[in-house]
């Protein structure tokens, strides 16, 4: 029988804290959907027996494959090894083979093994031991009446190696000749609801046309949406060809404001466009604090387009700096069209780049007017042969997305302007 849904389960109080995110969880559900299996329930569970069981007991239930991570070492809280072989009713003996395995390791080191670290070496019956070369603690693979229990160490360095060696192949052999394949459409400049006004008739064109395979989520993020497609599917052709279908369909009805569909973010697609076309680019910030300039210089290869950047927080220095008027900020404030446009002329000036930004807005949580409100962002523009752009826009959020927006919002005018 084909195992084709896979629950994950990562082990750990540490991830239930501000601190530690889950990484092995977005690694495995990746993975998996490639080799076609679908993660239906993705669990974070701290270090209690109780509600480990409770939570593995449920995923037996409901999928074919359950993968736990991370609580194999050889403290009293690594619970992982007892709760698998109590809820399976599989007793645990103790292998020597992996006790001399770690011993030796320690002693590569010129360390003894600690007697605690027998614990790792516990295997439950019937188990099949999967090894290690990165750590002590081994990893487990179960096949327990048809469904597949997996247990992987929590360290990343130790897990996806072990994934990739020991469990891509078996796993795969066992999902069948189907497989999962995708594309995303990133969109800007409109919100969830529009987005999924837009799509919906689509969507439900789709079914009309008998193409249930295609499985569709959409995804608000800071900036932007998400539009994720599906295709459960044995030939590859077949599926990519769905999947090209329905990425022309809303590339049609949503237009220039998807800004990627190959998986590149909107730095990455801006940076593409200015060295494509032999252009240079400068920004003057005020409100975005210099987040702008360091969205584009996280690319590598940036230095082949990105000239300078300049952050004004003060009006003198808007005027030091970027020889923006003093008049012209007294007459009609900092965060001005005037303002932005005088910014972008600055630094376009100083710096002999062909595309030219200004930023100025109120970020917040304070410092707004009921005529300029916390999120009001201008934004200019300046580009070789275009208008000069000016806009100002009414962000909404905490301080952070305010930022983020805004330089979201100018990327996207550069590839608009860029682009053409």
């Amino acid at each position: 029988m084909a195992a084709r849904t896979a629950e994950i389960i990562a082990v750990g109080s540490e991830l239930l804290g501000p601190s530690r995110v889950d990484t092995n969880s977005l690694y495995l559900a990746d993975k998996l959907a490639g080799l076609g299996i679908e993660v239906r329930v993705k669990t974070v569970v701290g270090d209690q027996r109780e509600d480990l069981a409770s939570v593995f007991g449920q995923a037996l239930a409901r999928v074919d494959i359950v993968v736990l991570t991370g609580g194999l070492g050889p403290t009293d809280d690594d619970l992982t090894r007892d709760v698998v072989s109590d809820v399976l009713g599989r007793p645990m003996t103790l292998d020597e083979s992996i006790v001399e395995q770690i011993r030796a390791r320690f002693g590569r080191r010129g360390l003894a093994m600690p007697y605690i670290n027998r614990r790792q070496a516990m295997v439950p019956d019937g188990a099949l031991v999967l090894d290690n070369p990165n750590g002590t603690a081994p990893g487990l693979f179960i096949d327990h009446h048809g469904t597949i229990v997996v247990l992987l160490p929590g360290p990343p360095r130790e897990l996806q190696p072990m994934f990739e060696r020991l469990c891509a192949g078996p796993l795969g052999d066992r999902a069948g000749d189907d497989r999962v394949y995708r594309i995303s459409l990133f969109v800007t400049g409109l919100g969830e609801s529009n987005v999924d006004q837009i799509a919906q008739p689509i969507y439900a064109r789709w079914r009309d046309d008998h193409v249930p395979s295609v499985s569709t989520t959409i995804l608000a993020a800071m900036g932007q949406v998400e539009l994720h497609l599906s295709v459960r599917e044995r030939d590859e052709a077949r599926a990519r060809d769905v999947l090209d279908r329905a990425r022309v369909e809303l590339l049609a009805a949503l237009g220039d404001h998807v800004y990627s569909t190959d998986g590149r973010i909107m730095e990455e697609v801006v940076g593409d466009l200015l060295k494509a076309r032999g252009l240079t680019i400068s920004a003057a910030e005020s409100c975005t604090g210099g987040l702008l300039m360091s969205r584009l210089t996280d690319v590598p290869g940036s230095s082949a387009y990105v000239r300078a950047g300049v952050v004004a927080y003060d009006n003198a220095d808007k005027t030091a700096l970027l020889g923006v008027p003093a008049d012209v900020i007294a007459q009609h404030g900092a965060v001005s069209e005037p303002v932005a446009i005088a910014m972008a002329e600055g630094i376009k000036e100083r710096t002999g780049a062909d595309v030219a930004i200004g930023i100025t807005g109120i970020a917040g949580p304070g410092g707004g007017t009921p005529e300029k409100p916390v999120g009001t962002v201008v934004i200019s523009v300046l580009a070789p042969e275009r208008d000069a752009y000016v806009r100002t826009f009414r962000f909404l959020g905490a301080r952070t997305m305010v930022k983020y927006q805004a330089t979201q919002a100018a990327l996207d005018r550069v590839r608009k302007t860029v682009g053409r």
